[in-house]
């Protein structure tokens, strides 16, 4: 273990083996970091952030603060940040807002410089958020979700599974699985993330079928219900279904087909 000088690490902060302080850094008394994690420089963890093993934190990056919610009362709640994670430099991740509750970034996620995940964010493993991306309260990204730069996500807006949200996107909206959305434009998706797709192992069988059942229900004329029951009637279960899921699941409703911006995309 390596704790630099200029370092504070309250007593009662749990630290696992070979983890490297850097200088500024502070560490409060009911934080638990993993084994193998570096800190870096002014970087700051307070109580009830617990981080996985091999989790790398640059500098000024804050983890567990209170939510920024008006309603909170310093009730306990909490950050758990999975194994391997990378937070670049100036990333902030709030803890929850209710008693007991948790913000989650699952294993292997990278989030890039001044990105923030407010309170009650639930993250899957490998999510990627570029420089600038904002996550509200509540919100949900499924695993191996890119997330481009100063894309803005409404507080519990859900992200699918292998989504690909282009620089700029604002969405209130639920994206579903497999979609891209446009930039500079909100509420839209305008194709699949066909090479997110291919990097995932997809085999070729099934990304043809993810797209039958995106074109019945983007393409087809079908409403949202209809195109549901269609696509459980015409394409084998596998990954199509989870845009059945998904949608059956959605609270917000889905994001639209088309640019926002005056005009269509390809649907990939």
């Amino acid at each position: 273990m390596s704790i630099h000088p200029t370092a504070v690490v309250e007593s009662g902060a749990e630290l696992g083996a070979e983890v490297r302080v850097g200088p500024f850094a502070y560490i409060q008394a009911g934080a638990n970091v993993g084994a193998g994690c570096v800190i870096g420089p002014h970087a700051v963890i307070y109580r009830g952030t617990t981080l996985g093993p091999r989790v790398r934190i640059h500098a000024h990056v804050a983890l567990g603060d209170w939510p920024q919610d008006l309603s909170f009362k310093d009730e306990e709640s909490f950050v758990r940040i999975g194994a391997d994670c990378v937070l670049r430099e100036g990333v902030t991740i709030h803890r929850g807002t209710k008693l007991g509750t948790t913000t989650v970034l699952g294993d292997g996620c990278f989030l890039m410089a001044n990105s923030h995940v407010g309170h009650n964010c639930q993250l899957g493993p490998r999510v990627i958020l570029a420089n600038g991306v904002l996550l509200a309260g509540y919100v949900q990204v499924g695993a191996g979700a890119f997330l481009s730069g100063n894309v803005l996500v409404h507080q519990f807006t859900r992200v699918g599974r292998l989504a690909m949200l282009q620089g700029g996107s604002a969405v209130s909206k639920d994206v579903p699985p497999f979609c891209m959305t446009h930039g500079l434009s909100g509420n839209f998706v305008g194709g699949l993330n066909v090479i997110g797709l291919r990097r995932a192992g997809l085999t070729p069988e099934q990304r043809l079928q993810v797209k039958r059942a995106f074109l019945l229900l983007y393409r087809s004329g079908l409403n949202v219900t209809q195109a549901v029951a269609r696509i459980r009637q015409e394409v084998p279960e596998g990954p199509a279904w989870e845009l059945c899921v998904f949608i059956e699941e959605s609270q917000r409703g889905i994001c639209a087909y088309g640019s926002g911006v005056g005009g269509e995309a390809d649907a990939g």
